[in-house]
């Protein structure tokens, strides 16, 4: 069974941080972790669900969405199957709930699209007070 279950949420004020972890598990999905490009969406009332970032397999290329570049990082651990994003300075309009997800297919640059991922997460809120 394939399950990406994220932790880490929570209410902070602005120009706080905090840490997001994402696990994989599941025999098969987990045992291939290394190979997926692994991101994060986030998805506020009445909006859209939106592109955060993303990790590439190896760990050496990531994209971010604008409004986070310079604020966000997102890092691996394949030997824990685990993906990281970690949110500094963060404004009350990045409250929303976050989202892992997982593209199975093995890229060098990470996808943006949120059609282009094949695994979800539950979701953890992060609300970020003024």
């Amino acid at each position: 069974q394939v399950q990406l279950v994220e932790s880490g949420g929570g209410l902070v004020q602005a120009g706080g941080s905090l840490r997001l972890s994402c696990a994989a598990s599941g025999r098969t999905f987990s045992s291939y972790f290394s190979n997926y490009v692994m991101g994060w969406f986030r998805q506020a009332p009445g909006k859209e669900r939106e592109f955060v970032g993303a990790i590439n397999w190896s760990g050496g290329r990531t994209e971010f969405a604008d409004s986070v570049k310079g604020r966000f990082t997102i890092s691996r651990d394949n030997a824990k199957n685990t993906v990281y994003l970690q949110m500094n300075t963060l404004k009350p309009e990045d409250t929303a709930v976050y989202y892992c997800a997982a593209d199975v297919h093995h890229k060098v640059i990470p996808t943006t699209t949120p059609d282009e991922y094949d695994y979800w997460g539950q979701g953890t809120q992060v609300t970020v007070s003024s």
